[in-house]
């Protein structure tokens, strides 16, 4: 069931700011946290998310603003989950940018990130809404009222960014399904080729990913290639017929390739629209539209370049 988050405009009489000195509350009202909390956190329209939610009388969402403005945050910052739940839960300034007010709050666990992050992800496939794109559509709508910017003169430059399919979720996947095979092998097997599984098994794939920073996700993915290209050639004979070995071939062959004997990674850019999304939904792929397969994003960025502004976007 869906619920607004307007908890954080109301003052606490328990805020952490209060137990500060004038000239620490001061500091702290003076950093760039406290300018993110009021023009992005406060700003953030939570409505497009309601359709993410059941219309049934239910336990109610975690707050959606914050969870969107906490992936804002993760993302310039360079940080894994792990680094980012410390954050929310230790440092003051992130607990301001989010609105928290209090230090005994957590807004969200990190299951419950994740899953708000599927159902982005499941409502993008279904009906090829970015809610997160509209969030910051509305956000720079707001920006340039706010701060009375001049658009009449731009700069404009365009780049083929990473694919739909973000990193993270490749990773979770390719992960996921190399547990599910590793469940159906012989217990021998599983002796066998202990080395290669031991990175994986001792966890769930949301959490192998959970403390990985974004500038190590291409040295994993280097590794999983490897891992995949072994098992494939090793498990091929004896377990080809199953229905878990198919699913493991299909995105074996969907992310990596062989080129002169040398098993690599598939750029983002080259992955295909139709490629599997989910082991437990074998027919979920990314969208077409008007025809055209989604291989990848095409960012044009525009910035305001006004001589009359005092700022630019």
């Amino acid at each position: 069931m869906f619920k607004y988050h307007e908890a954080h405009r109301q003052t606490d009489l328990f805020a952490f700011m209060s137990s500060l000195s004038p000239a620490k509350q001061q500091k702290l009202q003076e950093t760039k946290e406290q300018a993110f909390y009021e023009l992005i956190y406060c700003q953030i329209d939570e409505s497009p998310f309601i359709e993410l939610y059941s219309d049934n009388t239910s336990r109610p969402n975690a707050p959606v603003n914050t969870m969107v403005a906490s992936l804002i945050l993760k993302e310039p910052k360079g940080w894994s989950y792990e680094e980012l739940f410390g954050q929310i839960d230790f440092d003051l300034r992130t607990r301001t940018a989010l609105g928290l007010s209090n230090l005994d709050d957590s807004p969200f666990c990190p299951a419950t990130l994740f899953n708000f992050q599927n159902r982005l992800s499941s409502h993008y496939l279904q009906s090829g809404e970015d809610l997160l794109e509209q969030v910051f559509d509305s956000l720079t709508t707001e920006h340039l009222k706010t701060l009375q910017i001049k658009t009449t003169i731009q700069r404009a430059d365009s780049l083929l960014a990473s694919s739909n399919i973000r990193t993270y979720s490749r990773l979770q996947l390719l992960v996921e399904v190399l547990l599910r095979l590793h469940r159906i092998l012989s217990p021998e097997d599983q002796q066998a080729l202990s080395d290669l599984f031991v990175p994986y098994v001792k966890q769930t794939a949301g959490q192998y990913i959970y403390r990985l920073k974004h500038s190590d996700l291409s040295t994993h993915l280097e590794q999983l290639a490897q891992t995949y290209h072994t098992l494939h050639q090793r498990l091929a004979s004896t377990y080809g017929d199953t229905e878990i070995f198919h699913i493991f071939e299909r995105v074996y062959t969907e992310h990596f390739t062989v080129v002169n004997d040398t098993i690599q990674v598939i750029p983002p850019q080259n992955l295909s629209s139709n490629i599997l999304q989910s082991p437990d939904d074998v027919d979920a792929t990314y969208r077409q539209k008007r025809d055209q397969e989604s291989r990848g994003q095409t960012i044009h960025v525009n910035e305001s370049a006004h001589p009359d502004n005092q700022v630019n976007l």
